[in-house]
Protein backbone atom coordinates (compact mmCIF):
# COMPACT_ATOMS: atom_id res chain seq x y z
CA UNK A 1 0.00 0.00 0.00
CA UNK A 2 1.54 3.48 -1.56
CA UNK A 3 -1.19 5.87 -0.07
CA UNK A 4 1.61 8.86 0.29
CA UNK A 5 1.63 8.35 -4.00
CA UNK A 6 -2.17 9.56 -4.34
CA UNK A 7 -1.51 12.85 -2.07
CA UNK A 8 -1.29 15.63 -3.63
CA UNK A 9 -1.96 19.61 -3.38
CA UNK A 10 -3.25 22.03 -5.61
CA UNK A 11 -2.25 25.33 -6.40
CA UNK A 12 -3.02 28.59 -4.54
CA UNK A 13 -4.18 31.71 -6.71
CA UNK A 14 -1.39 34.36 -7.41
CA UNK A 15 -3.34 36.63 -5.50
CA UNK A 16 -3.53 34.97 -2.15
CA UNK A 17 0.45 34.78 -1.44
CA UNK A 18 1.10 38.09 0.18
CA UNK A 19 -1.51 36.87 2.74
CA UNK A 20 -0.14 33.25 3.42
CA UNK A 21 1.55 32.28 6.41
CA UNK A 22 5.34 31.83 6.37
CA UNK A 23 5.19 28.18 7.13
CA UNK A 24 2.91 27.35 4.24
CA UNK A 25 3.93 26.17 1.02
CA UNK A 26 1.82 26.26 -2.18
CA UNK A 27 -0.97 24.21 -0.51
CA UNK A 28 -2.54 27.93 1.05
CA UNK A 29 -5.31 28.80 -0.16
CA UNK A 30 -6.27 31.94 1.31
CA UNK A 31 -9.68 32.24 2.81
CA UNK A 32 -12.15 29.58 1.20
CA UNK A 33 -15.79 28.20 2.42
CA UNK A 34 -16.04 24.31 3.03
CA UNK A 35 -18.04 24.21 -0.46
CA UNK A 36 -15.42 26.18 -2.21
CA UNK A 37 -12.34 23.96 -1.12
CA UNK A 38 -14.77 20.74 -1.47
CA UNK A 39 -15.18 21.80 -4.94
CA UNK A 40 -11.41 22.92 -5.69
CA UNK A 41 -10.30 19.50 -4.53
CA UNK A 42 -12.18 18.16 -7.46
CA UNK A 43 -12.93 14.56 -5.61
CA UNK A 44 -9.50 13.53 -5.77
CA UNK A 45 -8.58 10.67 -3.42
CA UNK A 46 -5.83 12.33 -1.20
CA UNK A 47 -6.17 15.75 -2.21
CA UNK A 48 -5.84 18.45 -0.18
CA UNK A 49 -5.18 21.96 0.44
CA UNK A 50 -5.14 24.59 3.72
CA UNK A 51 -7.16 27.46 3.93
CA UNK A 52 -7.92 30.37 6.04
CA UNK A 53 -11.86 29.77 7.78
CA UNK A 54 -14.32 32.31 6.91
CA UNK A 55 -16.02 31.43 10.29
CA UNK A 56 -12.96 32.74 12.87
CA UNK A 57 -10.64 34.41 10.17
CA UNK A 58 -6.68 34.07 11.57
CA UNK A 59 -7.29 30.25 11.94
CA UNK A 60 -6.65 27.28 9.74
CA UNK A 61 -8.34 24.28 8.46
CA UNK A 62 -6.75 21.67 6.45
CA UNK A 63 -9.61 20.10 4.17
CA UNK A 64 -8.19 16.42 3.09
CA UNK A 65 -10.34 14.22 0.42
CA UNK A 66 -10.63 10.29 1.86
CA UNK A 67 -13.66 8.01 1.33
CA UNK A 68 -15.33 9.95 -1.10
CA UNK A 69 -15.78 12.90 1.06
CA UNK A 70 -13.81 15.82 2.24
CA UNK A 71 -12.61 15.76 5.58
CA UNK A 72 -12.29 19.23 7.65
CA UNK A 73 -9.62 19.80 10.64
CA UNK A 74 -8.46 22.51 12.42
CA UNK A 75 -4.96 22.88 11.73
CA UNK A 76 -2.18 24.44 14.34
CA UNK A 77 1.42 25.40 13.97
CA UNK A 78 3.55 25.99 17.27
CA UNK A 79 7.08 25.36 15.01
CA UNK A 80 5.40 21.75 13.98
CA UNK A 81 2.17 21.44 12.29
CA UNK A 82 -0.13 19.27 14.11
CA UNK A 83 -4.51 18.35 14.04
CA UNK A 84 -3.85 16.05 17.38
CA UNK A 85 -0.94 14.74 19.66
CA UNK A 86 1.07 13.95 16.59
CA UNK A 87 3.21 16.66 14.95
CA UNK A 88 5.09 17.19 11.75
CA UNK A 89 7.75 18.89 10.42
CA UNK A 90 5.77 19.32 7.21
CA UNK A 91 2.14 19.29 6.32
CA UNK A 92 2.62 16.80 3.84
CA UNK A 93 4.01 14.01 6.52
CA UNK A 94 0.74 15.15 8.25
CA UNK A 95 -1.29 13.85 5.37
CA UNK A 96 0.69 11.14 4.55
CA UNK A 97 0.17 10.08 8.28
CA UNK A 98 -3.15 10.78 8.42
CA UNK A 99 -4.35 9.24 5.11
CA UNK A 100 -2.34 6.02 6.29
CA UNK A 101 -4.24 6.27 9.73
CA UNK A 102 -7.69 6.75 8.32
CA UNK A 103 -7.01 3.81 5.89
CA UNK A 104 -6.20 1.49 8.26
CA UNK A 105 -9.15 2.81 10.53
CA UNK A 106 -11.50 2.67 8.23
CA UNK A 107 -10.53 -0.77 6.27
CA UNK A 108 -10.19 -2.93 9.30
CA UNK A 109 -11.71 -1.31 11.82
CA UNK A 110 -13.58 -4.68 13.49
CA UNK A 111 -10.19 -6.21 13.39
CA UNK A 112 -8.37 -3.11 15.44
CA UNK A 113 -11.43 -3.27 18.26
CA UNK A 114 -10.89 -6.99 18.82
CA UNK A 115 -6.50 -6.44 18.98
CA UNK A 116 -6.70 -6.30 22.64
CA UNK A 117 -8.75 -8.86 23.59
CA UNK A 118 -6.79 -12.31 23.10
CA UNK A 119 -2.97 -10.48 23.42
CA UNK A 120 0.11 -12.70 23.66
CA UNK A 121 1.49 -10.45 26.71
CA UNK A 122 0.66 -13.29 29.06
CA UNK A 123 1.91 -16.30 26.51
CA UNK A 124 4.77 -14.92 24.02
CA UNK A 125 5.66 -11.09 25.16
CA UNK A 126 7.15 -9.18 28.00
CA UNK A 127 6.09 -11.41 30.59
CA UNK A 128 6.91 -15.18 29.11
CA UNK A 129 10.52 -14.67 30.35
CA UNK A 130 10.44 -12.80 33.49
CA UNK A 131 11.79 -16.07 35.52
CA UNK A 132 14.17 -16.65 32.58
CA UNK A 133 16.15 -13.14 33.35
CA UNK A 134 15.74 -13.46 36.99
CA UNK A 135 17.60 -17.20 37.21
CA UNK A 136 19.69 -15.87 34.38
CA UNK A 137 20.81 -12.82 36.72
CA UNK A 138 20.56 -15.17 40.13
CA UNK A 139 23.08 -17.90 38.00
CA UNK A 140 25.64 -15.29 36.48
CA UNK A 141 28.16 -15.17 38.97
CA UNK A 142 27.67 -19.05 39.65
CA UNK A 143 27.92 -20.45 36.31
CA UNK A 144 28.70 -18.27 32.46
CA UNK A 145 26.10 -16.83 31.18
CA UNK A 146 24.26 -18.45 28.63
CA UNK A 147 22.12 -16.30 25.16
CA UNK A 148 19.06 -16.36 24.69
CA UNK A 149 17.65 -16.21 21.25
CA UNK A 150 14.16 -14.80 20.96
CA UNK A 151 12.25 -12.36 18.12
CA UNK A 152 11.74 -8.87 18.62
CA UNK A 153 8.42 -9.62 20.43
CA UNK A 154 9.47 -11.69 23.62
CA UNK A 155 13.19 -10.27 24.42
CA UNK A 156 11.37 -8.91 27.69
CA UNK A 157 12.30 -10.19 30.84
CA UNK A 158 11.72 -9.27 34.71
CA UNK A 159 12.58 -10.59 38.53
CA UNK A 160 8.67 -11.77 38.92
CA UNK A 161 8.33 -14.77 41.31
CA UNK A 162 11.46 -15.67 41.51
CA UNK A 163 13.47 -16.17 44.91
CA UNK A 164 15.93 -13.84 46.13
CA UNK A 165 17.10 -12.20 49.53
CA UNK A 166 17.16 -9.03 48.02
CA UNK A 167 14.63 -9.03 45.59
CA UNK A 168 12.05 -6.48 45.26
CA UNK A 169 8.59 -7.61 44.50
CA UNK A 170 6.95 -4.26 44.13
CA UNK A 171 4.50 -2.96 41.77
CA UNK A 172 5.80 -0.32 39.30
CA UNK A 173 3.76 1.08 36.01
CA UNK A 174 5.26 1.43 32.62
CA UNK A 175 6.92 4.79 32.47
CA UNK A 176 5.31 5.17 28.97
CA UNK A 177 6.22 8.18 26.43
CA UNK A 178 4.98 8.42 22.52
CA UNK A 179 8.22 6.95 20.49
CA UNK A 180 8.83 7.28 16.75
CA UNK A 181 10.39 4.01 15.95
CA UNK A 182 12.41 3.95 12.68
CA UNK A 183 11.20 0.21 10.61
CA UNK A 184 8.59 -1.63 11.02
CA UNK A 185 7.20 -2.35 14.58
CA UNK A 186 5.03 -4.78 16.09
CA UNK A 187 3.04 -3.81 19.58
CA UNK A 188 4.82 -6.21 22.37
CA UNK A 189 1.01 -6.44 24.23
CA UNK A 190 -1.17 -7.32 21.07
CA UNK A 191 1.82 -8.65 18.34
CA UNK A 192 -0.02 -6.27 15.95
CA UNK A 193 1.81 -3.92 13.25
CA UNK A 194 2.44 -0.27 14.87
CA UNK A 195 1.60 1.81 11.82
CA UNK A 196 1.96 5.55 10.90
CA UNK A 197 5.07 7.69 9.76
CA UNK A 198 5.54 9.17 13.36
CA UNK A 199 4.65 8.40 16.94
CA UNK A 200 3.44 5.15 15.98
CA UNK A 201 3.25 3.56 19.91
CA UNK A 202 4.46 4.24 23.30
CA UNK A 203 8.29 3.26 24.63
CA UNK A 204 8.86 2.41 28.50
CA UNK A 205 11.84 4.18 28.85
CA UNK A 206 12.63 2.35 32.15
CA UNK A 207 12.48 -1.41 30.24
CA UNK A 208 11.93 -0.63 26.95
CA UNK A 209 8.65 -2.24 26.38
CA UNK A 210 6.76 -0.78 23.08
CA UNK A 211 3.03 -1.16 22.42
CA UNK A 212 0.47 0.60 21.33
CA UNK A 213 -0.99 3.77 22.99
CA UNK A 214 -4.33 2.04 23.25
CA UNK A 215 -2.95 -1.52 24.49
CA UNK A 216 -0.54 0.85 26.67
CA UNK A 217 -3.98 1.62 29.27
CA UNK A 218 -4.27 -2.77 29.33
CA UNK A 219 -0.30 -3.68 30.32
CA UNK A 220 -0.31 -4.26 34.36
CA UNK A 221 2.22 -2.69 36.62
CA UNK A 222 4.83 -4.75 36.13
CA UNK A 223 7.79 -2.51 34.46
CA UNK A 224 11.09 -4.84 35.80
CA UNK A 225 13.66 -1.59 34.45
CA UNK A 226 16.91 -2.51 33.28
CA UNK A 227 20.05 -1.21 34.76
CA UNK A 228 20.98 -0.06 31.40
CA UNK A 229 18.77 2.52 30.98
CA UNK A 230 18.51 3.85 34.65
CA UNK A 231 21.04 6.88 34.07
CA UNK A 232 21.67 8.02 37.69
CA UNK A 233 20.41 7.28 41.32
CA UNK A 234 19.73 11.07 42.49
CA UNK A 235 16.37 12.20 41.17
CA UNK A 236 15.10 9.07 39.74
CA UNK A 237 12.03 7.47 40.90
CA UNK A 238 12.06 5.64 44.16
CA UNK A 239 10.41 2.71 43.38
CA UNK A 240 12.34 2.28 39.87
CA UNK A 241 15.56 2.52 41.77
CA UNK A 242 14.70 -0.22 43.88
CA UNK A 243 13.18 -2.25 40.69
CA UNK A 244 16.36 -2.20 38.54
CA UNK A 245 18.66 -2.76 41.53
CA UNK A 246 16.12 -5.69 42.96
CA UNK A 247 16.79 -4.10 46.47
CA UNK A 248 13.97 -3.13 49.11
CA UNK A 249 14.93 -0.18 49.83
CA UNK A 250 17.76 2.64 47.70
CA UNK A 251 21.24 1.85 48.15
CA UNK A 252 22.00 5.20 49.21
CA UNK A 253 19.49 5.23 52.25
CA UNK A 254 20.87 1.82 52.77
CA UNK A 255 24.61 3.13 52.84
CA UNK A 256 24.53 6.58 54.17
CA UNK A 257 22.05 5.43 57.53
CA UNK A 258 24.93 2.53 58.01
CA UNK A 259 27.72 4.59 57.53
CA UNK A 260 25.94 7.47 60.02
CA UNK A 261 25.08 4.70 62.73
CA UNK A 262 28.65 3.49 62.36
CA UNK A 263 30.45 6.67 63.22
CA UNK A 264 27.84 9.53 63.70
CA UNK A 265 24.79 9.33 66.49
CA UNK A 266 27.29 10.66 68.76
CA UNK A 267 27.93 14.00 66.10
CA UNK A 268 26.60 17.43 67.49
CA UNK A 269 23.65 18.35 65.16
CA UNK A 270 23.54 15.78 63.13
CA UNK A 271 21.22 16.60 59.96
CA UNK A 272 20.95 20.37 61.43
CA UNK A 273 24.75 20.95 61.03
CA UNK A 274 25.78 21.00 57.35
CA UNK A 275 28.41 19.79 55.36
CA UNK A 276 30.58 21.38 52.86
CA UNK A 277 28.25 21.23 49.55
CA UNK A 278 30.81 20.20 46.80
CA UNK A 279 31.74 17.27 48.97
CA UNK A 280 28.14 16.40 48.95
CA UNK A 281 28.07 16.79 45.01
CA UNK A 282 31.01 14.52 45.31
CA UNK A 283 28.94 11.67 47.04
CA UNK A 284 26.27 12.20 44.67
CA UNK A 285 28.28 11.76 41.36
CA UNK A 286 29.86 8.67 43.11
CA UNK A 287 26.81 7.28 43.88
CA UNK A 288 24.76 8.35 40.40
CA UNK A 289 28.87 6.79 38.92
CA UNK A 290 29.40 3.90 40.57
CA UNK A 291 25.86 2.87 42.31
CA UNK A 292 26.20 0.26 45.41
CA UNK A 293 30.18 0.53 44.88
CA UNK A 294 30.37 3.97 45.90
CA UNK A 295 33.02 4.58 48.63
CA UNK A 296 31.52 6.68 51.00
CA UNK A 297 33.55 5.46 54.09
CA UNK A 298 35.47 7.87 56.60
CA UNK A 299 38.60 7.17 54.52
CA UNK A 300 37.11 9.45 51.74
CA UNK A 301 34.62 11.56 53.99
CA UNK A 302 35.72 12.27 57.53
CA UNK A 303 33.05 14.55 58.22
CA UNK A 304 29.69 12.88 59.02
CA UNK A 305 27.66 15.83 57.77
CA UNK A 306 28.95 15.24 54.18
CA UNK A 307 26.87 11.76 54.59
CA UNK A 308 24.11 13.02 56.33
CA UNK A 309 23.52 15.96 54.14
CA UNK A 310 24.09 13.62 51.04
CA UNK A 311 20.93 11.25 52.36
CA UNK A 312 19.21 14.46 52.81
CA UNK A 313 19.96 15.40 49.20
CA UNK A 314 18.53 12.18 47.86
CA UNK A 315 15.43 12.39 49.49
CA UNK A 316 15.07 16.01 48.79
CA UNK A 317 15.68 15.48 44.71
CA UNK A 318 13.00 12.77 44.66
CA UNK A 319 10.61 13.42 41.70
CA UNK A 320 7.69 11.86 44.10
CA UNK A 321 8.60 12.74 47.58
CA UNK A 322 9.09 9.39 50.07
CA UNK A 323 5.37 10.78 51.62
CA UNK A 324 4.11 10.62 48.23
CA UNK A 325 1.84 13.71 46.32
CA UNK A 326 -1.27 11.64 46.44
CA UNK A 327 -0.80 11.28 51.01
CA UNK A 328 0.11 14.13 51.54
CA UNK A 329 -3.18 15.92 51.84
CA UNK A 330 -4.05 13.62 54.10
CA UNK A 331 -0.78 13.99 56.55
CA UNK A 332 -1.93 17.82 56.49
CA UNK A 333 -5.42 17.00 57.28
CA UNK A 334 -3.84 14.69 60.22
CA UNK A 335 -2.10 17.50 61.81
CA UNK A 336 -4.80 19.37 62.34
CA UNK A 337 -6.66 16.85 64.23
CA UNK A 338 -6.21 17.81 68.48
CA UNK A 339 -6.71 14.30 69.69
CA UNK A 340 -3.11 12.44 69.63
CA UNK A 341 -4.60 9.12 69.58
CA UNK A 342 -7.06 10.10 66.59
CA UNK A 343 -4.42 12.01 65.41
CA UNK A 344 -1.89 8.87 64.65
CA UNK A 345 -4.67 6.74 63.46
CA UNK A 346 -5.21 8.73 60.65
CA UNK A 347 -1.56 8.91 59.70
CA UNK A 348 -1.60 5.50 60.15
CA UNK A 349 -4.29 4.75 57.33
CA UNK A 350 -2.04 7.53 55.51
CA UNK A 351 0.83 4.84 55.56
CA UNK A 352 -0.65 2.40 54.36
CA UNK A 353 -1.72 4.29 51.02
CA UNK A 354 1.90 4.84 50.64
CA UNK A 355 3.53 2.53 47.85
CA UNK A 356 5.61 -0.02 49.38
CA UNK A 357 8.85 1.01 48.19
CA UNK A 358 7.61 4.43 49.73
CA UNK A 359 6.36 2.80 52.96
CA UNK A 360 9.84 0.85 53.44
CA UNK A 361 12.17 3.31 52.81
CA UNK A 362 9.81 5.60 55.59
CA UNK A 363 10.05 2.71 58.20
CA UNK A 364 13.70 2.46 57.96
CA UNK A 365 14.20 6.39 58.03
CA UNK A 366 12.45 6.04 60.92
CA UNK A 367 13.63 3.57 62.81
CA UNK A 368 16.68 5.44 62.19
CA UNK A 369 15.63 8.16 63.33
CA UNK A 370 14.82 7.04 66.58
CA UNK A 371 18.28 5.59 67.11
CA UNK A 372 19.51 9.24 66.76
CA UNK A 373 17.08 11.03 69.54
CA UNK A 374 18.26 7.69 71.74
CA UNK A 375 21.59 9.82 71.48
CA UNK A 376 20.36 13.43 72.17
CA UNK A 377 22.53 14.05 75.03
CA UNK A 378 25.36 14.26 72.84
CA UNK A 379 24.01 15.27 69.48
CA UNK A 380 21.39 17.44 70.65
CA UNK A 381 18.95 16.11 68.07
CA UNK A 382 15.46 16.05 69.30
CA UNK A 383 12.24 14.81 67.57
CA UNK A 384 11.53 18.65 67.10
CA UNK A 385 14.71 19.02 65.75
CA UNK A 386 14.74 16.11 63.56
CA UNK A 387 11.60 17.25 62.43
CA UNK A 388 12.12 20.78 61.47
CA UNK A 389 14.79 19.39 59.39
CA UNK A 390 13.34 16.41 57.65
CA UNK A 391 9.61 17.82 57.39
CA UNK A 392 10.21 19.39 54.23
CA UNK A 393 12.40 16.79 52.26
CA UNK A 394 9.62 13.71 52.87
CA UNK A 395 7.10 15.96 52.66
CA UNK A 396 6.44 18.16 49.49
CA UNK A 397 3.02 19.73 48.14
CA UNK A 398 1.54 18.52 44.73
CA UNK A 399 1.66 21.80 43.43
CA UNK A 400 4.58 24.29 44.08
CA UNK A 401 2.26 27.22 45.96
CA UNK A 402 4.52 29.74 47.55
CA UNK A 403 2.06 30.68 50.03
CA UNK A 404 0.06 27.39 50.84
CA UNK A 405 3.23 26.07 51.07
CA UNK A 406 4.55 28.04 54.08
CA UNK A 407 0.96 27.38 55.05
CA UNK A 408 0.72 24.14 55.41
CA UNK A 409 4.41 23.86 56.39
CA UNK A 410 3.79 25.54 59.85
CA UNK A 411 0.69 23.29 60.60
CA UNK A 412 2.86 20.55 59.60
CA UNK A 413 6.06 20.98 61.41
CA UNK A 414 4.22 20.08 64.86
CA UNK A 415 3.03 16.22 63.24
CA UNK A 416 6.17 15.57 61.09
CA UNK A 417 8.48 16.36 64.52
CA UNK A 418 6.17 13.88 66.26
CA UNK A 419 7.44 11.03 63.27
CA UNK A 420 10.23 10.68 65.42
CA UNK A 421 8.45 10.80 68.73
CA UNK A 422 5.31 8.97 68.04
CA UNK A 423 5.72 6.58 64.77
CA UNK A 424 7.68 3.94 67.30
CA UNK A 425 9.11 0.59 65.72
CA UNK A 426 5.84 -0.71 66.65
CA UNK A 427 3.99 1.56 64.76
CA UNK A 428 5.80 1.10 61.65
CA UNK A 429 6.00 -2.66 61.38
CA UNK A 430 2.17 -3.06 62.11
Amino acid sequence: MSLSANVSFLSPLDLQMETRPKYYGREFHGMLSRESADELLGGAEGAYLVRESQRQPGTHTLALRFGHQTLNYRLFYDGKHFVGEKRFETVHDLVTDGLITLYIETKAAEYIAKMTTNPIYEHLGYTSLLKDKMGHRLSRRRTEPHRITTSPLVRHSTLKDCPSEKQSSYDKIHNFKVHTFRGPHWCEYCANFMWGLIAQGVHCSDCGLNVHKQCSKLVPSDCQPDLHRIKKVFSCDLTTLVKAHNTTRPMVVDMCIKEIELRGLQSEGLYRVSGFSEHIEDVRLAFDRDGEKADISANVYNDINIIAGALKLYLRDLPIPVITFHVYSKFIQAAKIPNPDTRLEAIHEGLLQLPPAHYETLRYLMMHLKKVTMFEKDNFMNSENLGIVFGPTLMQPPEQNALATLNDMSDCHAQVCSLCASWSMSLMTQ
